[in-house]
């Protein structure tokens, strides 16, 4: 599996953006004179996007996972400075929920 950075987002997402519109033509044209050939291109379009989502989408899932994993490692490697920051978070959340409350 590759690693898909922000600019493959973005150009898989344009992939599909143009896809949609040749789809949208081609069921838009009443007559296309190939349009076997042009179903043919738009269904190998298709499976080809479909192939690079389903790829994105595991790296997607991989990066979670190591994320996931690496988050439980330091919490479970440092408990009392985890329920430390977890406390102040919650207490900063609190007084600025607290705060905007009390204005309304």
């Amino acid at each position: 599996m590759s690693s898909y950075d922000s600019s493959h987002h973005h150009e898989l997402l344009n992939d599909l953006r143009r896809l949609l519109s040749e789809a949208e033509k081609l069921v838009g044209d009443s007559f296309v004179e190939n349009r076997d050939e042009a179903v043919g291109a738009l269904r190998h379009k298709i499976e080809t996007a479909q192939a690079r989502l389903s790829e994105f989408c595991a790296c997607a899932k991989t990066r979670v996972l190591d994320g996931a994993h690496k988050a439980d490692a330091t919490i479970r490697s440092n408990p009392y400075q985890t329920i430390a920051i977890a406390t102040g978070v919650g207490l900063l959340l609190g007084v600025v929920l607290g705060r905007r409350s009390n204005r309304d």
